[in-house]
This record gives C-alpha cells, structure tokens and sequence, in this order.
C-alpha cells in the first residue's frame, strides 16, 4: 500500500514523525488506498498543535479554528493537516460551538461521519522502501463495511446527522460516487432527519449536488435523493412535477413531469455536471405552465421561458457561478428548439447565436436525453441528424457576426455625415438581419446603398 503513496505526501508524513508528533493519513486518502482507487486529496491527523505544524512547516497557513493547517505542495495541491479534535455542542446543524484538542486518534475518529471515512494509516517507513508499511487504526470496521459496499454512521446516526445536517447529503453523494448501499438503520435516520438540510448553505448542498451530478450514477443519486425526502427540501420546483401527466394523443410521452425530468438527466449522454443539471430541470416550469388546447389535451405553453426563470432562482439559491447559472438558464430556455428540415440557413445562424457557440454540443446532448426520457427508443430523428449537419456547416469556418459585414460604423459616418453615437449601431444591426437572411448581399456596395435608405 505504502507504494501507493507518492513521495511528496510520505515526506510530509516523515517531517511530523521526526518532529516527534504522531501523525496518521485519514479520511478519504484512506478509504482510497484501501480500494485501490486514485486519491485526490491527501488529510493527515496528528496530535501537533497549529502552531506546533506551523513551526514544521514554515509555509503553511492557518486560517480557521478547527485546527486544520494547510500545506502547500508541487504536485499535490493543498495538503490539510488536522489536530486531533473533539468538537462541542452543535448549534446551528453545521458547526460546533467549540473545538478542543484530541489526546488519540481514537478521538479523532469519533467524531467522524461514516465508519469507512473514520480509518487511519499510521506509516512504517523503513531504510529499505519495499520494507516499509501502513499500519491499519479502523475501531469501527469501516474495512469491513468497504468490502461489503456499505455507507454506516459511526455511532447513532440521528446524532451524527444532528450534529451535520450535511452528512444526510453527503450520505447519498458517497453512496452516489461509491455504487454503495446505506445501511438500514443510517437510511431510517437520514429519512428522519431529511428536513434538517434546510440548515445547511446553499453553496454546500450545490457543491454536493454537483458531485452526485458529475459521478457514472446520477440518475440512481437523484432517485436516493427522492426517496429519502432531500429533494423535497432541496429542490420542490423539481418534485412538484409529480402527478402532473405529460400524456397527449399522438404524443410519446407516458410519464409525469418529475419522471420525464429525472429520465432526461439518466439519458443526457454530456458528462458535464452542469449540462446534466440543466436536463434535469429543463422541463421544471411545466407544472406553472399547465393548460388545456382547444381539444382538452394537456398542453404546457411557452413552460420553457417559465423553466428558465425557476432555475434561475434556483441556481441563485445555490450560489452557482454566473456563468454556471447563464449556461443552465440558457439551455433550458431554448430547448423546444425546432428540427423543421425546411427552416432557413439564416434561422440556423440565429438558433447559434441565441444559445452561443460553446452551448452547441450541449444542446443536442440535452435534446437526446430530453427525446430518450419522453420514451423515444432512438436517440436522434433524422431531423436532428440533419440539423446538426446543418449547424456544422454555418459553423464552418466561423458563424456570421456583425463583424463580417463588408462596410462598417466609419463608412457609415462618412457616407451620412454624423457623428459617432446610438444611431450607428442601429443602422449597423439593420443591415446585420437584412444580409444574414441573405448572406448574398453581403457586398460594399449593396450595403453603401442600404446606409443612405436607413439615414433619411
């Protein structure tokens, strides 16, 4: 196992052990190692004090009071570095009011949330590197519940849950993540305790959400989510959709709003977690858009443009970046985009410029799944198949801009002798719309006489 460890990690661990400090590898590195899986982030835990790491590790930073010590390294990003700790009463379902210092790492491991989370390595470094071990401190079987793929609280659950509300999300994340299963009585407490997560920040539970998102399972996470009465607390623009039927005559679709919406996020073939996040609401604003036709069939007018203000709120809620937010809000916004094989080249041109150049590949990757979770058996319609040739032929070599008109804002100032100002970019985007119907007049000429037409 100890081979599995890269040098700059085990030379972090010898500096403590030098120091004359007990120091162990936690966490996830651990439960890395462990199956034999890539480790991304590297935690120790030691009995050093702050200061104590500070001093063997003069550029390390200490920003908090949870007594974790971040150490910078090359290759390896920030290494935190945690005292041993026992926390006080939890007030607000997220922190301790108060943090002391650990004797053991038995104590350390206490307070941690699952048992296959609460293992230690304790490494034997030898002269000889093949002599070198990793000593195992698991008093919770945590190997045990890795070997049979189960996610199990260390101690009561309730409590655990209690104490962090975020470790109900980060139950099915993990479980999500690992292919596991959550052991009976975990399940019963997170189900019991699912309203607690209105306690936990917007930034944490999206942050959550985007793991579960980004892992081989999100379909299976969201359903966990469901299940467990999360989503109703995180997400209710999402479950309200249940019940509301999408059945038309002639209509493929069979399901309700909220399965056809976890069915499009099972089928989107993006692994973007933002994409993915977008099909999963792309169809939210149904239920606020519902109506009758004048046949009596369900029909849900313009639901997109009431999708994409809901998600909006909702990426608000969870701090998403702006640009993570215009994305999602984008897509959803024009995704009842039409396939008419008879539609212009000039309505291709203004399809790629409404969702912009970069949002192309994830569009058609959120119609599969939109098409693939309303029941269709084939991912592409031959309509589809021709639009997306047709987009990648406007694409090609670049789509047309304002910027490729054959005359510009000085020949309009010449040729009407004004100043520069508003009406400029007025007569200059009439002349973008005229030509990009018919890219045939794109010539100095045609346009210098278009500009006396649009002056007078």
């Amino acid at each position: 196992m100890v081979k599995e460890i890269p040098q700059e990690i085990i030379s972090i661990f010898q500096a403590l052990s030098s120091a004359g400090f007990e120091v162990y590898l936690v966490g996830g590195s651990v439960r890395g190692l462990l199956m034999k899986r890539p480790v991304k982030d590297w935690d120790f835990a030691t009995n050093a004090t702050p200061e104590q790491i500070q001093s063997v590790f003069p550029n390390a930073f200490y920003e908090n009071k949870f007594g974790t010590v971040g150490v910078p390294t090359k290759e390896h990003g920030t290494v935190e570095i945690t005292t041993y700790r026992k926390e006080g009463k939890y007030i607000d379902k997220r922190r301790p009011e108060s943090v002391t210092w650990g004797k053991t790492i038995e104590d350390d491991l206490s307070r941690r949330d699952f048992t296959i989370n609460a293992i230690a390595l304790r490494l034997v470094i030898a002269s000889e590197a093949r002599q070198s071990k990793a000593e195992v401190v698991d008093p919770y079987h945590g190997q045990d519940d890795i070997k049979a793929g189960i996610i199990r609280a260390v101690g009561d659950p309730s409590q655990r849950f209690q104490e962090d509300a975020l470790r109900l999300l980060r139950a099915v994340r993990q479980t999500t993540q690992l292919k596991f299963t959550i052991e009976e009585t975990t399940w019963k407490a997170v189900m019991e305790n699912a309203k607690l997560i209105t306690h936990v920040s917007g930034e944490r539970i999206r942050e959550e959400l985007l793991k579960i998102l980004g892992s081989q399972n999100p379909y299976e996470g969201f359903m966990l989510l469901d299940t467990s009465g999360l989503l109703q607390e995180i997400l209710p623009e999402l479950t309200v959709g249940k019940g509301v039927s999408q059945v038309r005559p002639g209509r493929h679709h069979t399901t309700d709003v909220f399965t056809h919406n976890t069915l499009a996020l099972k089928f989107t073939t993006s692994e973007d977690s933002i994409v993915r996040f977008a099909a999963l609401l792309h169809d939210v604003g149904k239920p606020k858009s519902i109506g009758k036709d004048e046949e009596g069939h369900v029909i849900f007018y313009n639901h997109e443009v009431a999708g994409a203000q809901i998600a909006r709120d909702i990426c608000d809620r969870l701090h998403f970046s702006k640009k993570e937010r215009d994305k999602i809000v984008t897509l959803i916004r024009w995704h009842m985009f039409t396939v008419d094989e008879k539609i212009t080249d000039a309505a291709v041109r203004r399809f790629i410029r409404r969702i912009g150049v970069e949002n192309v590949k994830d569009m058609m990757d959120l119609r599969i799944g939109d098409r693939l979770g309303g029941g269709t058996q084939v991912a592409e319609s031959w309509r589809l198949k021709l639009f997306k040739k047709r987009i990648e032929e406007q694409l090609a070599p670049a789509p047309f801009s304002i910027n490729d008109l054959a005359i510009d804002g000085n020949d309009i100032i010449k040729e009407l002798g004004i100043k520069p100002g508003p009406k400029i970019g007025e007569i200059l985007q009439k002349l973008f719309e005229e030509v990009d119907e018919d890219l045939s007049k794109n010539t100095r000429e045609y346009l210098l006489g278009k500009i006396l037409e649009l002056g007078r």
